[in-house]
């Protein structure tokens, strides 16, 4: 959904757009014909215009392309497939997560750090390091999003992808420790990359030619399988679904090709295609994701412009991310504890004070886990298998299980077991998903600002209110008056609000309900809203308002803020302001580091400095308020990020998870044989958190 350009509206008449432009020009136009200047100004006018719609239309198409790949990324077939894996591998390893939560602790608390191991940095910063990178605003907006469009039932969704991650962290982690390049041990490299490149390569030195076609096999049946994803997500358009078929494959032969005649060749590649799209993912939601967030929050709440935001961010995150991996880990252990130590103390305090409303709250949550959710107040309803899609994107967004990011992170660790890492990364989701994320939901759910009734009324009756319409074939509604009296001190010009309408059938709820959204202007003495176009136009008799009145568009940060805010006035401000540039921060680091060890794999050292000015430049411009302009934008590039990594790490993980299993159950054996002896006491908490060397 686009909002209008229109000439009358955004700048007034002709008359004042004279008037305006004038006076910012008026030693220029002083001695101007009149006639002459106004038609100077006219063209001026015009060819902004011009430039606006172009823009338009290429964002347009932008985000058309991007839904159309995220049809096909985020297929139902691909979540079970990774809810599968992520059960496989908790049976294969019987039920890891009672480790990580067992032994997992014993290991972050420092009884097991040895200096002379290889690596970079302690357990408890390889976890703090990660965690930077996973708790963050997908704790606090992704599940604020999830619950906004997918219901209470989200949740339910979230914590199952919460505990199977665990699994695939720790299995991801395992081959990543195992495969890491260790040749300067103070400067591991690691990942599913490596993973992929050193194992087909020992297989190649050892003549099992078995793995290298195997692995072939599997990834040009992915990439076909991609291929009849994009059939059906492109279709009735021919030419896109012909040049989907031929990419993919184009890549399917390459795999196959690869597969059965170079073992090691075919490593490399499948390492390749993982760090393209780690660098994707990078891109979008360990970079732009955070960036627009914090600077939507910081200019909702301190009128602070969002560019300004970027440039400050910018600096701080360009900062931290040019001393390594080490300055990472150092700052991360600092920053994590802090941070979730402020936001869980809040979120815990809301939840005092509603405490009589959390046995209904889980209640909901575990009944419209498995049933549609009506639509109410805001919510606009949707089937259980909304709230199953909503709940497994944002898990695994705020996660990042089976994504193949963490290990990058945790091969920095100093240790020489594989499996004890692992199981310190199999914390991850717990802290992650199941701590943080459960908090965050029961404030929003007490809070009740999910599925509020309309925050300002219409001033004229919503059955009158009839759509119009657009020149381009689509239809909004005419500029309508707000009864503003009692919210006159919460409004201002630009202000994004929607409203529910009933047209036809929505693709995404399966139901006929919509979101409509506009922006507030002053009209003399009156709120108006001029509202953007809606492209689904079965039938204008069809349309009509669902509610008498509009909602302020809370997106993301901003609605888990107004939640705390409902609770105890101004705590939400504060609070989710505070969180969000600490959570912000520490992701982007994180992240900054991963995409680092894509580029050294793809490019080699000397594009390190590069990147990292590059990484610095896109937080600024993620940060341009025309270029990212609802939530369904943002989620629709993180939701890539994130989609594609899963594409490229699952298999690695289904061709070389025997691995990683046969690893673990060694280490399990050694341990209850009492060959894990820890060689001495846990040290002081604040050294684990310094780094210090345990001597």
């Amino acid at each position: 959904m686009r909002r209008p350009l229109r000439f009358a509206t955004e700048h007034g008449t002709i008359e004042d757009a004279l008037a305006r432009s004038a006076e910012r020009s008026i030693v220029r136009t002083s001695f101007a014909p009149p006639f002459t200047t106004a038609a100077s100004i006219l063209c001026a006018e015009a060819d902004k215009r011009k430039g606006s719609l172009a823009m338009d239309s290429f964002l347009k198409a932008f985000n058309h392309a991007l839904d159309a790949l995220n049809t096909v990324i985020w297929h139902n077939y691909v979540l079970y497939i990774v809810m599968g894996t992520g059960v496989l591998f908790t049976l294969w390893s019987v039920f890891c997560q009672y480790r990580a939560l067992t032994h997992g602790v014993q290991v972050i608390r420092g009884v097991y750090d040895d200096k002379n191991d290889p690596g970079a940095i302690n357990h408890f910063q390889a976890l703090s390091a990660a965690l930077s990178a996973t708790v963050g605003l997908g704790n606090i907006g992704g599940v604020a999003l999830a619950i906004a469009l997918g219901g209470p039932g989200a949740v339910f969704w979230m914590w199952m992808i919460g505990l199977a991650g665990m699994a695939l962290k720790t299995t991801e982690v395992t081959l990543s420790m195992i495969y890491r390049n260790t040749d300067d041990p103070d400067n591991p490299h690691g990942g599913p990359m490596f993973v992929a490149k050193k194992a087909l390569a020992r297989a190649e030195r050892e003549g099992r030619k078995g793995v290298g076609r195997a692995t072939g096999i599997v990834f040009a049946l992915v990439s076909i399988g991609a291929g009849a994803l994009w059939h059906v997500a492109a279709s009735p358009s021919t030419q896109a679904s012909v040049i989907g078929f031929a990419v993919t494959g184009v890549l399917a032969l390459v795999f196959l090709g690869l597969g059965f005649f170079k073992t090691a060749a075919v490593g490399a590649f499948v390492g390749g295609v993982f760090c393209v799209t780690l660098l994707v993912s990078t891109i979008t939601g360990g970079n732009m994701f955070q960036a627009w967030n914090v600077a939507d929050i910081t200019h909702q709440y301190f009128q602070v412009p969002q560019v300004m935001t970027g440039i400050i961010l910018a600096v701080l995150v360009g900062m931290v991310i040019i001393g390594g991996i080490k300055r990472i880990g150092a700052v991360a252990g600092r920053l994590v504890p802090v941070m979730c130590g402020m936001y869980l103390v809040a979120a815990i305090y809301v939840l005092l004070m509603n405490f009589s409303k959390i046995p209904d709250m889980f209640a909901l949550i575990f009944r419209e886990a498995f049933s549609p959710t009506d639509a109410q107040g805001a919510f606009l309803g949707g089937t259980a298998g909304y709230a199953f899609l909503w709940g497994m994107k944002r898990a695994l967004f705020s996660s990042e299980a089976g994504q193949g990011s963490s290990p990058i992170a945790h091969s920095a660790a100093k240790t020489d077991e594989p499996v004890r890492e692992a199981v310190v990364a199999g914390l991850e989701p717990f802290i992650d998903t199941l701590v943080v994320c459960t908090l965050t939901t029961m404030v929003i759910l007490s809070s009740g600002v999910w599925n509020r009734g309309p925050d300002v009324k219409f001033a004229t009756d919503a059955s009158s209110i009839a759509a119009v319409k657009t020149d381009d074939g689509a239809w909004t509604l005419p500029p309508t008056p707000l009864d503003a009296d009692s919210a006159a001190d919460t409004l201002h010009e630009g202000l994004d609000v929607f409203t529910v309408i009933e047209a036809g059938k929505n693709r995404d709820t399966g139901l006929n309900l919509h979101r409509l959204e506009g922006s507030l202007r002053k009209q003399g003495d009156t709120w108006v809203v001029e509202w953007d176009t809606h492209e689904d136009d079965p039938s204008l008799a069809a349309v009509r308002l669902h509610q008498d009145g509009v909602f302020f568009d809370y997106k993301g940060a901003s609605l888990t803020a107004r939640a705390f805010d409902m609770t105890t006035p101004g705590l939400g401000m504060w609070l989710v302001s505070i969180a969000a540039w600490l959570f912000a921060v520490s992701t982007m680091i994180s992240w900054s580091y991963y995409g680092e060890q894509g580029v050294v794999y793809l490019f080699g050292e000397r594009f390190v400095l590069p990147y990292k000015l590059l990484y610095c430049v896109v937080i600024v411009v993620a940060t341009v308020p025309s270029l990212i302009r609802s939530d369904a934008e943002l989620d629709a590039l993180t939701s890539l990020g994130t989609g594609v990594m899963l594409w490229a790490n699952i298999p690695i993980m289904l061709v070389f998870g025997g691995v990683a299993m046969a690893a673990y159950h060694d280490y399990f054996r050694r341990y209850k044989r009492g060959e894990m002896t820890p060689p001495h006491e846990a040290p002081p908490i604040t050294e684990v958190v310094e780094g210090h060397d345990v001597e």
